[in-house]
């Protein structure tokens, strides 16, 4: 069996061998099995990446084709660049880490890591898939699991929070599709058969017509699910609800189905339809990214706050992308693994608290870093690293970002980028003003003054998510190759 089908095969023998155990302990210890199996998988993935892309120049290595209902040539066609790659080791962190942050749940944890773990087939099998309808299938395998995540193991409101999401995420799945059904049918444009077939239809003029109409069902079939504005309010409510594993996988993975989905359907398929809607959808980005900033400020639940924060920072990607700049587009890739790896790291250092605290809001606490000094300090730096500090993640794709959008020298493009920079300096607001309240002064409840401590699971959680922060700051330029070199394509496209 192929390396790529792997990623999405032993998943679903993890679900088989979880439906036969019988106790809490066993249905950890195989999750937990399944989940380094899938990391170290995407590990030697990124190896064989780097040896096979030194001697093969293609756009997508490890290909492999299937046919799977030929009459309207579909196909199981899989392959990987280096964007898929990276977003691959992201995805198999963050599910290690999730597996670890709910290592104590107790409610149905069988099916809980089971809608997890297809939750993750999903992801994996979005990632590797060239076939836009098999990419459509597993785009709806990662989402659907959401509502049954929230709606059975959230908290608050979780009825309301999972349906609100599901009506908005399925509706946004129905635009999709008429984007993709669009791009196949005008796939013969220069005389051959219809396909579905990414690396196929790329090869093919689209008709200009066509390529305007289907841009916009395209884009925001994907850019809801990165919680794009106006369509963004699903995502602080199903983020408080949501259980603390759920929240990590959400932002930190599944999120980011949504710039991917853009960059490698929208955006490479449609490229004059990009030209022609970029100006458009860049004001609702960037609106998206300052909203976002303040939104976060006026919030005093720990989940909301992060949850705005993401709507700006994933805005940000949308802003690059839609810059169509080879260093815009490398800050916006990066910029997807920074935040799936920091926000993965706050909403687990969210559940840790809320654990111990039994309260979200801000407000109410103070003085954690005396009972809780290693959270605190953990928490400290995901803020440093969200709000762009040199030597994190954050920094060095902001710093892309900036440089791509201000590539641009007229003065609409000016403006926008002007807007995105300003954003950061609300970021460090909420972030200043949140660890001042929760993590400074005095202790203002008696009952925090001898608070559980950390865990060896919660810690290595915490690891497995702080690495590639400071990895990525500090090292960054092997990452940046490796997306650069898959930018080409693209770039092409839009020439």
């Amino acid at each position: 069996m192929d390396i790529l089908t792997l990623l999405v095969v032993v998943p679903v023998l993890t679900v088989i061998a979880l439906l036969f155990t019988k106790d809490l302990k066993q249905s950890r210890f195989i999750t937990m099995i399944g989940s380094i199996v899938q990391l170290g998988m995407a590990i030697n993935l990124l190896f064989a990446y780097f040896r096979e892309r030194a001697v093969n120049a293609s756009i997508m290595l490890f290909t492999r084709d299937l046919t799977w209902f030929e009459s309207l040539n579909i196909h199981y066609s899989i392959g990987v660049d280096g964007i898929s790659v990276a977003l691959i080791i992201l995805t198999s962190v963050v599910v290690l880490a999730g597996v670890f942050i709910s290592w104590k749940i107790d409610d149905l944890p069988k099916e809980f890591f089971v809608t997890l773990v297809i939750l993750s087939a999903g992801v994996y099998g979005v990632f590797i898939s060239v076939d836009l309808f098999t990419l459509f299938v597993f785009y709806e395998i990662a989402v659907i699991p959401m509502y049954l995540l929230i709606g059975i193991w959230g908290s608050g409101p979780r009825e309301y929070a999972a349906m609100k999401l599901t009506l908005m995420l399925m509706g946004a799945s129905a635009l999709l599709l008429i984007g993709i059904l669009g791009i196949y049918f005008n796939s013969n444009a220069d005389g051959g058969a219809l396909t579905f077939n990414i690396l196929e239809i790329g090869k093919v003029n689209i008709p200009i017509e066509a390529q305007k109409l289907f841009f916009p069902f395209t884009f925001i079939g994907f850019a809801v699910i990165g919680a794009f504005f106006p369509f963004h309010t699903w995502s602080p409510d199903g983020h408080a609800s949501a259980p603390t594993a759920v929240s990590m996988l959400h932002a930190g993975v599944l999120m980011k189905l949504g710039g991917y989905g853009v960059f490698r359907v929208a955006m490479f398929l449609l490229p004059e339809g990009a030209k022609h809607w970029s100006n458009f959808f860049l004001v609702l980005a960037v609106i998206g990214v300052v909203y976002g900033a303040f939104a976060a400020i006026k919030q005093t639940d720990l989940k909301y706050i992060n949850a705005y924060s993401s709507v700006s920072h994933l805005g940000m990607v949308l802003v690059a992308l839609l810059m169509m700049n080879k260093t815009a587009w490398n800050g916006a890739i990066l910029q997807s693994l920074s935040h799936g790896f920091m926000t993965a790291l706050f909403f687990a250092l969210i559940g840790m608290i809320y654990g111990r605290t039994h309260t979200r809001d801000a407000t109410k606490m103070g003085g954690l870093l005396k009972t809780l000094p290693f959270i605190s300090m953990i928490y400290v730096i995901a803020g440093l690293a969200s709000l762009g500090l040199p030597g994190m993640s954050g920094f060095v794709a902001e710093m892309n970002i900036f440089a791509g959008a201000f590539q641009h020298p007229d003065l609409f493009h000016r403006i926008i980028s002007i807007l995105t920079v300003s954003a950061i300096v609300v970021t460090a607001v909420y972030i200043l003003r949140v660890v001042g309240m929760m993590l400074m002064g005095p202790i203002t409840d008696s009952h925090f003054e001898h608070l559980p401590k950390d865990t060896w699971y919660e810690r290595a959680g915490i690891y497995l998510l702080m690495i590639p922060i400071v990895g990525i700051g500090m090292l960054p330029l092997w990452l940046s190759n490796m997306i650069m070199s898959s930018l080409d394509p693209f770039i092409q496209r839009l020439l």
